[in-house]
This record gives C-alpha cells, sequence and structure tokens, in this order.
C-alpha cells in the first residue's frame, strides 16, 4: 500500500527582497512526494523571521498580525485537504491549491440551485401542489435575492455559506423590508427548509442550517370560526346589492360544506353526483393535494347550486358558483362583517374552519369530518376543529351528572 503524506511548511523567501528590506512569506504544500508554493500576502524582515517556528517572535504590532494570518493560512490548507477527503477526492498539493484559492469552484450557487428548484416545483403543479404553493416559492426566490444583494451585495453566494446567521438575518429582512407578520415568515422560511433539505439530499451540502433553528408560528393570531348564531344571521340577512349577496353566497356554502376556497373556484357539475337515497354528494379531489373529498349536501348548499345553475356567465365558464379572485373576496367579506356587525375577522379560509367547529360541536366524529375535508391524517382536522365553550360546557354538565349520583 503505498504511503501517503502530507505536509505544511511557510517559509520567508530571502531571494526576493525588495528595496524596501522585506521578504514575502509563502506555504509550501507538500503531498506523496510532489510540492508547490503559495503567497500568503504577506511581507517580513528576513531577520525577523524565525523559520524553526514557522513565525516571527518580535512583539510588535505587524509581527503579531502575521502571526495569526500564517496561523489562519495555515488552518485553512488543513482544511482544505479534510474537505477533498471527505469528498472522495485525490487530496493532492495542486488540488488543494486549487481548494484555497478557488474555494467558491466546486460549490454549488444558492439562489441559482434555488431558482432550478423553484422552476422544477412549477413542473409539479395539478400534479403534487397547487399553482398558489409554487408562487410562494417564486416569492422566496425574488425576496432571497433582494436580501443577498443588500446584506452580503452579491447576486449569489455558495450554497455552504448559507448558515443559520443567513436565515435569522433573512427572518428579520421579511419582517421589516416586507412587513411580514411572524406567520407569513414562517411560512416563507418553510420553502426554504424544504430546498435545503432537497440540497442535503443530494449531498451538495453536509450540514442542515436549519438544524437549531426554531420557527414557531403565533397561536394568538388564530383564524376565529363563526358561530352557529352568527352563521344563521350572514345567512338571513339582506344585502345591499347583487355583489355582496353573491359574495356571502360563496362564503355560506364553504361554511356548510367545508369545502376550501379554491376547491368551491374549481368545483363542477361532474363533481356532483346523486345516491340511490337521493343524497346529493359532492366527490371532489383537493385542489391542494389531490386527496378526495366527500360531502353529502345540506339543503341550503343544494338551494344555493340550484339558484346559479342558469347562471349564463358561469355556464359560459363551466362553474357553479360566482366565486371572486382571494383578494376580492376578502375584501368583500369585510363589507359582510360591517353590515351583519360581526366583529370578527373573516377570511375565505375561516369558512373551512367555521364547518370544522361547528361540526364537532354538534357531535360528528372527527374521522367523518377528516373525509370531508380530505384530509388523510386526523392530526391536520384537528388543527381546525377548535373545542368550543359549549362543547366543553356540555360535557362537564355530563362528567357532573355521573359524580353527582
Amino acid at each position: 500500500m503505498e504511503r501517503k503524506t502530507f505536509s505544511v511548511v511557510f517559509f520567508c523567501k530571502k531571494t526576493k527582497v525588495t528595496r524596501k528590506g522585506v521578504a514575502p512569506i509563502y506555504a509550501r504544500i507538500t503531498a506523496n512526494g510532489h510540492s508547490t508554493e503559495i503567497y500568503t500576502q504577506c511581507q517580513i524582515e528576513p531577520e525577523k523571521w524565525n523559520q524553526r517556528l514557522e513565525r516571527s517572535l518580535f512583539k510588535d504590532k505587524v509581527a503579531t498580525q502575521i502571526n495569526e494570518i500564517v496561523a489562519s493560512y495555515r488552518a485553512n490548507i488543513l482544511a482544505a485537504y479534510d474537505q477533498l477527503i471527505r469528498e472522495n477526492k485525490e487530496p493532492t498539493c495542486f488540488a488543494v491549491k486549487e481548494r484555497l484559492l478557488r474555494p467558491d469552484a466546486n460549490s454549488r450557487p444558492f439562489l441559482a440551485e434555488l431558482a432550478k428548484y423553484c422552476d422544477k416545483r412549477q413542473k409539479e403543479v395539478g400534479v403534487r401542489l397547487t399553482q398558489l404553493t409554487a408562487n410562494k416559492y417564486h416569492r422566496l426566490l425574488r425576496y432571497l435575492r433582494e436580501y443577498t444583494q443588500a446584506q452580503y451585495g452579491k447576486d449569489d453566494l455558495p450554497l455552504e455559506l448559507v448558515d443559520y446567521e443567513y436565515i435569522d438575518g433573512f427572518n428579520t429582512f421579511l419582517q421589516t423590508a416586507h412587513n411580514c407578520n411572524n406567520n407569513g415568515a414562517v411560512n416563507l422560511l418553510c420553502c426554504l427548509k424544504n430546498f435545503i433539505l432537497y440540497a442535503i439530499r443530494n449531498e451538495w451540502i453536509d450540514k442542515n442550517p436549519f438544524r437549531y433553528y426554531k420557527m414557531k408560528i403565533d397561536r394568538t393570531n388564530v383564524k376565529t370560526p363563526l358561530t352557529k348564531a352568527e352563521l344563521d344571521l350572514l345567512i338571513r340577512k339582506q344585502m345591499p346589492n347583487d355583489r355582496l349577496d353573491r359574495i356571502r353566497d360563496v362564503f355560506v356554502f364553504c361554511c356548510l360544506t367545508g369545502l376550501a376556497f379554491t376547491d368551491a373556484d374549481h368545483l363542477r357539475r361532474e363533481h356532483l353526483s346523486t345516491d340511490e337515497n337521493g343524497t346529493v354528494w359532492i366527490h371532489k379531489p383537493r385542489e391542494k393535494t389531490a386527496v378526495m373529498s366527500r360531502i353529502p349536501l345540506l339543503p341550503h348548499p343544494i338551494a344555493l347550486l340550484r339558484k346559479y345553475e342558469r347562471d349564463p356567465e358561469l355556464q359560459a365558464k363551466s362553474k357553479l358558483l360566482p366565486v371572486p379572485t382571494n383578494q376580492r373576496m376578502n375584501s368583500y367579506l369585510k363589507e359582510l362583517t360591517a353590515i351583519c356587525n360581526i366583529d370578527k375577522n373573516l377570511t375565505t379560509h375561516v369558512a373551512r374552519h367555521t364547518f370544522a367547529c361547528l361540526a364537532i360541536e354538534y357531535g360528528m366524529p372527527i374521522d367523518i369530518i377528516a373525509k370531508i375535508l380530505g384530509h388523510t391524517n386526523v392530526n391536520m382536522t384537528r388543527h381546525y376543529a377548535k373545542v368550543s365553550e359549549a362543547n366543553i360546557s356540555r360535557e362537564m354538565q355530563k362528567i357532573g351528572s355521573i359524580l353527582n349520583r
């Protein structure tokens, strides 16, 4: 077996003394009998250099700085040698020199690889994710480019330089430069974490910068569902115009079916069926996950579908409900809350939470709710189905009636 050797020697090249009486300090790297030299960008008076100790023995400021640079250079050379071994590459003196002079030569550019990953995710739209999720990755890329340019003055960074400090700084950047709230910033950081895990699986990097980084969702800003009384008020309330009447109908339909906003928008005639008992069902794969939702319709949702079945505009688009854009819907819902005197922040997703909470309050088993919502895991459903105070009171009375016997 061939014996492998490696050594690093620093020396003052006295044959290149300048007019100022200083000579350059070089590092000679020797591996398996071959050697090469690297200029350390340091110069020193030859009489101040101790070759046996490979350092200056003087105590002045310049000599101290030179000793620190030499020590740092030695550590970097050994680190380059060790990295080549871990990468299963031949650690020749020339390879070590190349790695030292061009540390980024074999590394992957972070933002360039993230851009490719975003394109990959875009191609998965309709198969593994929705367009909204793909848009989130593209937004992450745009914000990261802004942050990298603002913080580091560069268009890109080596993937290895994405560390804890970079992630924490980006989190602060999102919440200050773009006014993201905590949950919005965490949402984007989760996309970044997915890319980092993708890079680790491809063996582009060894360490996970998210390993010790804690991302906490702010649970105080959760969506507050409507109560049954508030939902009844919303259904009965006379709307001042056709626009708000349509918005109310779409929102109520989602409240009584558990459909997500995008699923209501993509609801088509082929998703409806009637069983032998005359019950009308929605069988529709979710836009987000493609998991099938199975929803038996109550009388009011059926009436809403019949209300719009002859609408010429909807017929032209093969739609069943007058669903606007998500932004307009949320804006118009604020008008609804003002008209109905409901002191809650209604958004399109509150409807889905409302269905889950009312269903759990009136005794529907959580595994049935999961089937209706299109969840594969009951733990996902628990995130929606919050236990109300009325439910707690009812269960407490049951315990009380037993204990008082």
